[in-house]
C-alpha cells in the first residue's frame, strides 16, 4: 500500500477543542478539533461526511470562524487547511488552554 506523506509548513500542537463545523451547502455538525497549526487542524464531526476539496468554515468555541478547504480525509477525521493564518499568539493561547493531557505509562515489570 502506497503511503502519502504530506509536509506541512507549520508544527500542529495536539488539542482537545469543541468546534461547529458548516459545509458550503450549509450543513452544520459538532466537532472536535484534535490537531491545529497556524495554517490548520484535523477535526472529526459526529455526521457530517466532507470531501476533499470542500469548502468549510470552522468555529472553535470562543473565535471566529476560520474558513478553509478539505485537503485530506480519514475514516471520520478531516485536515483543513485554513484560507488565513491563525495569529502566533493566539495559536499558543489556544494550545495552551485546550492541551491534551499527555497518558502517564506504567511499566510493568
Amino acid at each position: 500500500m502506497e503511503r502519502l506523506f504530506i509536509t506541512r509548513e507549520a508544527d500542529r500542537k495536539p488539542v482537545e477543542m469543541t468546534a461547529q463545523c458548516r459545509t458550503q451547502n450549509g450543513l452544520r455538525d459538532a466537532g472536535l478539533i484534535s490537531d491545529i497549526s497556524v495554517n490548520g487542524c484535523c477535526v472529526r464531526t459526529n455526521s457530517l461526511f466532507f470531501r476533499v476539496g470542500t469548502r468549510v468554515v470552522i468555529r472553535p468555541e470562543g473565535l471566529e470562524g476560520l474558513t478553509g478547504i478539505v485537503r485530506w480525509i480519514a475514516g471520520d477525521k478531516a485536515g483543513v487547511q485554513f484560507d488565513h493564518p491563525i495569529y502566533a499568539p493566539v495559536l499558543e493561547h489556544l494550545a495552551q488552554r485546550h492541551a491534551v493531557q499527555a497518558a502517564i505509562r506504567f511499566n510493568n515489570v
